[in-house]
């Protein structure tokens, strides 16, 4: 006997940015919203996971007072159709901290972590989501079969709503953009 799995009706219709925020907490963790749709996002590996902590950890010391660095929050790309995602790690400013949604107005730069099955998203999809959206910084964080990370940087060049090329680093991340931040990823 094989057991059929039954989704909820909300995961099949187009949401609404009213509807969304008025779901609780625990129905939104692990999912992000693209044109109104659900995207049920897989359970992220230990290894996923202490890339963006360690990540976001770096971020918070080397940001200063103005801002904070977390990992796993919703940032609202878009109201209508909702564009909702949840990224990895994100730099935004310290005073919203109690302002939901967090919009691209507040944050300074965005990191994803590559996974297996998230490739073309994270290359392609969210990075032009995100300038669209006037988010300055985008970082990608690729999993190499190494086991060393690549972090790749990118910088909005206003005028055009495009990222240009930053610096790549391989293991350890040591710049001055948009702030001093030296961290070794290469360890983890």
């Amino acid at each position: 006997m094989t057991a059929e799995m039954v989704t909820p009706a909300w995961m099949h219709t187009q949401i609404s940015a009213e509807q969304y925020d008025s779901w609780p907490e625990e129905q939104c963790a692990g999912i992000e919203i693209v044109d109104g749709m659900v995207v049920v996002s897989p359970s992220a590996s230990k290894r996923h996971n202490r890339l963006a902590r360690v990540l976001a950890n770096a971020l918070d010391a080397a940001s200063g007072p103005e801002w904070n660095a977390d990992t796993d929050i919703d940032v609202r790309l878009q109201d209508v159709p909702l564009v909702n995602r949840r990224s990895d790690v994100v730099v935004y400013r310290a005073e919203t901290i109690d302002v939901t949604p967090t919009r691209p107005e507040h944050v300074l730069l965005v990191a994803e972590v590559v996974s297996p099955g998230s490739e073309t998203t994270d290359r392609i999809v969210k990075v032009n989501q995100y300038a669209t959206a006037g988010i300055p910084f985008y970082w990608r964080v690729e999993q190499a079969a190494t086991g060393v990370p690549i972090v790749y940087t990118h910088i909005l060049d206003p005028a055009s709503k495009a990222y240009r090329d930053g610096e790549m680093f391989t293991g350890a991340v040591k710049t001055t953009t948009p702030f001093p931040v030296d961290v070794d990823l290469g360890t983890i």
